[in-house]
């Protein structure tokens, strides 16, 4: 019986440790790259149920350097295409939930124990009055170190192109194969913190769960 309830106990501590330890790694402030900050560029960071999403300006600039995408049926060529979306997530779990009614136990399970990485690229158009989008301003130093980060997350084959995947979640979106290895402690909003400290953003050193990114961007960020 004492065997039982310490069990029980673990059960129910692990998780409340996790999540506490999430918010503490989101207050404390993480190395990041020393960039001079400024307001040349506006970005956005899409709050959805389980993770954040970047969200980048399409300029002429940044609709050439992902002209890859359009060839995986992501439209960053359409002139009412304004936004560009980026996530980083677990290959099993990502590419085959588009709701929280679509979770299986087998992807959930793979994710916490390590899984493959991939990043999901998609589209959107005017976004004002949008709710759960935070936005940041970068100069153009942090905006290329941004942009180079999330550039290495990318797999690339023998040419140098990144690899495109067959999976999609709707009409205009498209997956990629991803550098890095997926899990508990290594989740797509921590991969969202490496990639704004990359660009010098002030966050916090470990943001395993949207909550935490909040807190970051709040603490830190804005």
């Amino acid at each position: 019986m004492r065997r039982l309830i310490r069990f029980l106990t673990a059960i129910i501590c692990l998780p409340l440790i996790y999540f506490g330890a999430a918010l503490g790694g989101a207050a404390i402030p993480g190395a990041r790259a020393d960039l001079p900050a400024g307001t040349e560029y506006l970005i956005g960071l899409v709050h959805g149920p389980l993770h954040f999403d970047l969200m980048l300006p399409l300029s002429p600039e940044l609709r050439a350097r992902y002209g890859f995408a359009t060839a995986a049926g992501v439209p960053v060529a359409n002139p009412q295409a304004e936004w560009l979306l980026v996530g980083w997530g677990a290959a099993a779990f990502y590419t085959s939930t588009a709701r929280l009614a679509d979770m299986s136990l087998s992807p959930v399970l793979r994710g916490l124990i390590g899984d493959s990485a991939v990043l999901h690229l998609d589209v959107a158009g005017d976004v004002s009055g949008v709710p759960d989008i935070q936005y940041l301003t970068l100069s153009a130093a942090q905006y290329e170190a941004l942009l180079a980060r999330v550039d290495a997350s990318f797999l690339r084959d023998q040419t140098g192109m990144p690899v495109a995947l067959p999976s999609h979640l709707g009409p205009h979106d498209g997956f990629f194969a991803a550098s890095g290895r997926f899990d508990l402690f290594h989740t797509c909003n921590v991969w969202i913190g490496e990639v704004l400290r990359a660009a010098g953003v002030p966050f916090g050193i470990w943001t395993p769960t949207p909550q935490a990114v909040e807190l970051a961007l709040r603490w830190h960020a804005l």
